[in-house]
C-alpha cells in the first residue's frame, strides 16, 4: 500500500527533484511520517543522493522523520499569542490529553508542541492542527478538541467555525479599495510594449514592499536584460515575520490582482512561468488559490495566448514547510529547487542567476498587486500618493494591545501615532515596526512617519501597552531567531544560540552586567558578519529594548552574594578570536559552516557569563 501510494505521488510530480519539498509534504500527509525507507525510495525515484533528500526532510519544521502521532498540534508561540494566553491553553490541552509538551503520547496518538508565528496575530491565540490553522482559541475549544482527539475524530471533521480565518481589513485606500475586475490590469498592461510598461513602473517609483524597498523597475530591467534560456517570476508569499499577515489578506481577497501583477511582471521581463511560494502556515488557502488559477486558465487570463494577445504565462504554487529564512529570496529559490532553504552567496544575484540558474525576479505579494494597479492608473498617478521617496500606500499588519487588530492601508508618510489611534491603542509603551526583526519605538518616537526615509517597515506593527514586560518580549524574539537560524554562518548560528541562553539565564535571575555587555557585542558582530538578513536583523529589537527598557533587564541580575553553581563561564571574546583563527580571516562569518569553540561550549552545557 505504501509503495503504491508513493509511486502515485511521485508520478504526479513527474519524478522531478525540483519538486522535492512538495513530494515530501504529500508523502508525509499520506503515510504519516517520513521513514528512512521512504526517503531512500524517494531518492531513488528522483535520482538524487539520499543525503540530499534527508537534508531537505530534516531542514523544514513541518517535516518529521520520526512518528509524531496521528494528531500533530502546534501552538503559535509568537509574543502576541502569548499575550492572549496561548501558554495556559497549551498546558490545558496537555493536561486533558495526559502528555508533556514536546512529547508523543504513550499510545502514539498525539503530540503537542509550539511553532513560530502562524500569521494569525489578528485573531489569536492560534494553533495548527495537522498543519491547518485554528483561530480564536478558548478554554472551551481546547476541552472540545481534547475530546475529539480521544475519540479519534479526523481533523477534517472538526467544527468548521474553528478554521474560520477573517481578513479584518480596518482601513482601505487605493489598493484595498481598487474595484478592478479580474484581468483588467493585465489587459491594460498588454496594450503597451514591455519597455513602455517598464517606463511606467519607473515613473511610479514603486519600491518593494517586502521590507528592503528596492526599486521594482531596476530589478525588472536587470532581469529582462540578463541572458538565459528562460526567465521566471516568483511571488514571495512566505511572510514569516512575526506579526505580519497582510499578504494572507491579499491572497485571500485580492488574488486576481496579485496574479495580474505576476503576469505583468512576466510580460515586462520576458518570462512565461511564475511561481507563488506560499508559506506552509497558509495551507488553508492552497485549494482556493489552485481553483482560482484553474478558473483564470479557463477564462483565458492565464496559460497559453492570454487574452488572445500571443502572451504565454502560467503559474504554479509551491507550499513551504515551516522555515522563516525562506523569506530571503535566494533561500526561497533554493527551496523551489527542492533543497534546504539556505541563502546563497551573492553575487551572482537572482536577477541573473536565480531559479535553475536562470534570470529570476522575486517580488513581494503587495508589490505585485501595486504593479497591477499602476498598469491601469499610471505611474504619475501613483507618485501623487505618499512621499517623494516612498510613493503609494503601505499595508500594515497591526496586532497586540489594540482594540482593533487587523490590516490598515495608509499612504506612506502616516505617523506611528496616527496608526495607533486608528487601531484603538491606549497607554502604549512600545511598538515594534518590523516584527521581531526591526526597531522598537517608544512614545517619544510615535510622531515619526512610516516611510523608507524614516521608519521603514515590511508591514508588521506589534503594540505593547504599559502592562507588558519588555524583557519577556525581547526573550520571545531572541528564542524565535535561535530556532529559525538556518545554521549556515557562524555569527548567526552561534550568536542566536548564545543570546537565547543569556536571556534564559537572566530569566532565572542568574544574570550579571557582563551578560548585557555580551549581548551588545553580539549585536555588533551579527550585524556586520552574518551571511544574510536573518542574522543582521536578529538583534535590532533586542538592542533597542536594552537601551530603552534597561530596568526590565537589570532587575533580573543576580544579587552580589549569589553563589554560582554552574560550569566555568563562556568567554565570547575568546570564542570569536578562535573563530577568526580558524577561518584565517578577520570576519568569522567569512568561512561559512565552520564550528567554533562557541558551539562546543554550548554543547558542553557551559553557562555563558
Amino acid at each position: 500500500m505504501a509503495a503504491a501510494t508513493l509511486e502515485t505521488l511521485l508520478g504526479r510530480h513527474g519524478h522531478d527533484g525540483t519538486r522535492l519539498v512538495q513530494i515530501l509534504r504529500e508523502v508525509q500527509d499520506a503515510l504519516g511520517w517520513l521513514a528512512p525507507e521512504t526517503l531512500t525510495a524517494i531518492a531513488h525515484a528522483i535520482d538524487r543522493p539520499r543525503a540530499q533528500v534527508e537534508s531537505s526532510a530534516g531542514f523544514y519544521s513541518f517535516f518529521h522523520t520520526r512518528p509524531l502521532g496521528d494528531y500533530r498540534i502546534l501552538f503559535s508561540d509568537n509574543i502576541t499569542d502569548r499575550m492572549l494566553g496561548s501558554q495556559a491553553l497549551l498546558r490545558r490541552l496537555c493536561e486533558r490529553l495526559w502528555l508533556e509538551p514536546g512529547r508523543v503520547s504513550e499510545d502514539g496518538l498525539v503530540s503537542v508542541d509550539t511553532t513560530s508565528c502562524t500569521g494569525m496575530c489578528d485573531q489569536g491565540p492560534a494553533l495548527l492542527a495537522n498543519y491547518r490553522a485554528i483561530t480564536r482559541l478558548t478554554p472551551q475549544r481546547i476541552d472540545h478538541m481534547a475530546r475529539l482527539i480521544r475519540r479519534r475524530v479526523p481533523v477534517s471533521d472538526w467544527p468548521r467555525e474553528w478554521f474560520r480565518v477573517e481578513d479584518n481589513i480596518r482601513r482601505r485606500d487605493v489598493l484595498l479599495g481598487n474595484g478592478l475586475a479580474p484581468g483588467e490590469a493585465l489587459a491594460a498592461a498588454l496594450e503597451r510594449a514591455p519597455t513602455a510598461l517598464l517606463d511606467e513602473i519607473e515613473r511610479s517609483a514603486l519600491r518593494g514592499r517586502g521590507g528592503a524597498g528596492f526599486g521594482s523597475d531596476i530589478k525588472w530591467r536587470a532581469c529582462r536584460a540578463a541572458r538565459g534560456d528562460a526567465h521566471y517570476v516568483v511571488c514571495n508569499a512566505d511572510e514569516g515575520e512575526p506579526g505580519t499577515f497582510k499578504d494572507r489578506v491579499l491572497l485571500a481577497g485580492f488574488f486576481d490582482l496579485v496574479v495580474d501583477g505576476m503576469c505583468i511582471a512576466g510580460f515586462a521581463i520576458g518570462a512565461s512561468q511564475g511561481f507563488i511560494y506560499l508559506r506552509g502556515e497558509y495551507r488553508h488557502l492552497l485549494d482556493l488559490l489552485e481553483t482560482r488559477l484553474a478558473e483564470r486558465r479557463a477564462a483565458g487570463l492565464l496559460g497559453r495566448d492570454i487574452l488572445g494577445r500571443g502572451f504565454d504565462f502560467d503559474i504554479a504554487i509551491h507550499l513551504g514547510a515551516g522555515a522563516y529564512v525562506c523569506g530571503e529570496e535566494s533561500a526561497l529559490i533554493e527551496s523551489l529547487e527542492g533543497k534546504p532553504g539556505k541563502p546563497r552567496i551573492r553575487p551572482p544575484f537572482p536577477v541573473t542567476h536565480g531559479y535553475l540558474g536562470q534570470p529570476t525576479t522575486v517580488n513581494n505579494v503587495e508589490t505585485l498587486a501595486l504593479a497591477a494597479l499602476i498598469a491601469v492608473r499610471g505611474g504619475e498617478w501613483f507618485r501623487t500618493i505618499g512621499t517623494a521617496s516612498s510613493t503609494g500606500t503601505k499595508l500594515l499588519s497591526v496586532s497586540g494591545d489594540v482594540a482593533r487588530p487587523g490590516v490598515y492601508e495608509f499612504p506612506f508618510g502616516v505617523t506611528v501615532a496616527a496608526v495607533l489611534e486608528a487601531a484603538g491603542a491606549q497607554d502604549t509603551q512600545a511598538v515594534t515596526t518590523a516584527g521581531a526583526a526591526g526597531p522598537c519605538l517608544t512614545a517619544e518616537a510615535f510622531g515619526r512617519r512610516i516611510a523608507f526615509e524614516d521608519v521603514a517597515t515590511g508591514g508588521s506593527l506589534m503594540v505593547f501597552d504599559a502592562s507588558r514586560d519588555m524583557f519577556e518580549v525581547a526573550r520571545n524574539f531572541i528564542n524565535f531567531f535561535a530556532h529559525e537560524s538556518c545554521g549556515l554562518c557562524t555569527p548567526c548560528r552561534v550568536g542566536t544560540a548564545v543570546n537565547a541562553r543569556l536571556m534564559d539565564k537572566l530569566a532565572r535571575g542568574r544574570g550579571s552586567p557582563c551578560d548585557l555587555e555580551e549581548m551588545e557585542k553580539l549585536h555588533q558582530l551579527m550585524q556586520h558578519a552574518s551571511h544574510c538578513g536573518l542574522g543582521s536583523t536578529a538583534t535590532i529589537a533586542l538592542r533597542d529594548m536594552l537601551a530603552r527598557f534597561r530596568p526590565a533587564f537589570e532587575r533580573r541580575l543576580r544579587s552580589p552574594d549569589f553563589a554560582p553553581d554552574f560550569a566555568p563561564a563562556f568567554d565570547l571574546d575568546a570564542a570569536l578570536s578562535q573563530a577568526r583563527g580558524m577561518t584565517g580571516r578577520s570576519d568569522p562569518g567569512a568561512h561559512l559552516g565552520d564550528e567554533t569553540s562557541a558551539t562546543g561550549a554550548l554543547r558542553a552545557g557551559e553557562e555563558p557569563r
